[in-house]
């Protein structure tokens, strides 16, 4: 096992460089700010059919008023998405580029959003034009008209092909007349496009897209794809690569496109079947994090023998339950643990083939509803299946399932553990490993500092940054608490990775978490212009700063100095 482990460790920097690409970081930065239209919409969705399963039904007439605010919102998802991966995609290649001559992200977004609906609408015999594809459905094409807007612009900007206006002109006006050739040729490129597959297949690029890779959708919803997909969540993350980065992107049209198929199904009163979606990925692959760890914590509270190990449940059940499982991937370590190799990737497959069970042999209906990643799994499961009585009955096996998974591998690790504290002699190998890999000794050689220490004088607002903003929070909190306690000008604040480019100016110092550690070289570019401070805290490191206030402040200190 160890050996494997080792294998798999020589392929990090590839998959870490994965991760970190450009084009795979504007697609996951473009959905998380188009998640407030996901969540709102989602609202309408339980108002109007969470009282099915109690044998209630609304009316047509107060069903269509409660989907108008969806059809409104969710029914133009692919619009919104097009401009937000545009704007992510302009900020990333903007750090490369010169700072008095960087792309104008409002223009590339709106390029972005009018080449998207030359490619998915279709004109209506009545006037107007037909929607049907600039929902879930065309979120590729959104992809493709961002992608290919923004590197237009790139081109233009880079060989400065654009209007030249004298200096008397102000600045706002040139700025229109230097966007007019990069806007103007994205457009028309897209529209050739469009031209081009409408002449060949007889509808336009997003219906194209939709019936190419069909058979690829399928595939990706039977038994091996979600073995592998869901599969690659854990396995990255098990070597310290954060999976949904390099996964999530890749998937992300599919996933929330079969959502809007089973609640098309659900309409229709036909079965929702469709397996791969975001709510899977949430609240039964990732329950309690990934590698399926909600019931771990609550194991090794109560099941272990081990102070330590109790310890560590305690402290961590709380975040795990709401989806935040560093403090136990780290604290354990359960990362880079030979013992827990085997549950850490199996528990998520054997969750989703469950599910895939349910859904296909038993008639439970698939996901329908788009919740927060941190509504607790078993909440999450019901409420994003609209309360079926089968629902209830999988969130009670899954739960049981993981536990006899993770029970024997646990005990053995709990062994382990206990033979230390009967000895008295700690094997610190795995403790070396894990620190290797997320590069704790600084952290820990602050933290063991006994020195005196110095008052912060000036104020200091730190922004703490993590994938989604929830392991961010822990630290946040932590540095707030910490910061009235000891009456210190400190305050801190939590956000996500790719949605902080128009707040950074306010802050002093950044901290980026575990899970976007690897980002740090592409954030330091950022910082830098701003002559912003910039740390990483990875792994041990980041969950000992989020339980010690005091040591937290003295890192934030060592920062600014």
């Amino acid at each position: 096992m160890n050996q494997l482990i080792s294998w798999i460790e020589k392929g990090k920097p590839f998959f870490e460089k994965i991760s970190r690409n450009i084009y795979l970081r504007a697609i996951r930065d473009g959905f998380i700010a188009g998640m407030p239209v996901i969540l709102f919409s989602s609202i309408f969705i339980l108002i109007a059919y969470v009282p099915n399963a109690f044998g209630f039904r609304w009316s047509p007439e107060i069903e269509s008023i409660l989907m108008t605010p969806y059809n409104y919102s969710m029914g133009i998802l692919g619009l919104f998405v097009a401009g937000t991966t545009a704007k992510a995609l302009t900020d990333s290649i903007n750090r490369d580029m010169e700072s008095t001559n960087q792309i104008n992200y409002i223009s590339t977004m709106l390029a972005a959003i009018i080449g998207f609906i030359v490619m998915a609408a279709e004109p209506a015999s009545e006037g107007g034009f037909l929607t049907g594809f600039m929902g879930t459905k065309g979120l590729l094409t959104a992809f493709i008209a961002a992608f290919v807007t923004v590197n237009v612009y790139k081109v233009c900007v880079k060989n400065n092909v654009s209007i030249r206006m004298p200096e008397e002109v102000p600045p706002n006006i040139s700025q229109v007349f230097k966007d007019l050739i990069p806007f103007t040729l994205s457009i028309v490129i897209l529209y050739i496009l469009e031209l081009l597959v409408h002449s060949i297949m007889g509808v336009n690029v997003a219906e194209s897209i939709g019936t190419l890779l069909a058979p690829l959708f399928r595939a990706a919803d039977g038994y091996l794809g979600i073995t592998l997909i869901f599969g690659a969540y854990a396995f990255f993350w098990f070597v310290g690569i954060h999976g949904p980065s390099i996964v999530e992107p890749a998937i992300a049209a599919i996933t929330y496109a079969n959502v809007e198929t089973n609640l098309q199904l659900l309409q229709a009163g036909m079965h929702a079947d469709k397996v791969l979606t975001s709510g899977t990925q949430m609240f039964i692959v990732t329950m309690g994090g990934t590698g399926a760890t909600l019931v771990v914590p609550f194991m090794f509270m109560w099941l272990t023998k081990s102070k330590r190990n109790r310890a560590i449940g305690r402290a961590s059940v709380v975040p795990t339950f709401f989806g935040v499982n560093e403090p136990i991937l780290f604290g354990a370590p359960i990362v880079l643990n030979p013992v827990f190799f085997v549950p850490f990737i199996l528990a998520p497959i054997v969750n989703v083939w469950i599910f895939k069970f349910f859904v296909d042999v038993l008639g439970m209906n698939s996901f329908t509803t788009n919740l927060p990643w941190t509504t607790p799994a078993p909440l999450g499961l019901i409420l994003g299946t609209n309360f079926q009585f089968l629902s209830f009955v999988l969130a009670l096996l899954l739960i049981v399932v993981d536990t006899a998974i993770y029970y024997p591998f646990l005990k053995v690790y709990d062994e382990q553990i206990l033979e230390e504290e009967r000895t008295g002699k700690s094997d610190d190998s795995l403790k070396e490993k894990v620190a290797a890999n997320f590069n704790t000794a600084k952290a820990d050689a602050i933290l063991e500092n006994a020195g005196v220490k110095e008052k912060i004088t000036d104020q200091v607002n730190v922004l703490v940054l993590c994938a989604g903003g929830g392991t961010s929070g822990l630290l946040a909190n932590a540095l707030n608490k910490a910061a009235a306690e000891y009456n210190e000008p400190v305050k801190a604040a939590a956000g996500s990775y790719g949605a902080h480019r128009e707040i950074l100016p306010q802050y002093q110092l950044v901290i980026l978490a575990p899970q976007v550690a690897s980002n740090y070289e592409d954030m330091k570019a950022e910082t830098d212009k701003l002559g912003i401070r910039l740390a990483k805290t990875e792994g041990g490191q980041y969950i000992k700063l989020t339980r010690d206030g005091q040591g937290a402040l003295e890192f934030v200190r060592e920062q600014m100095k």
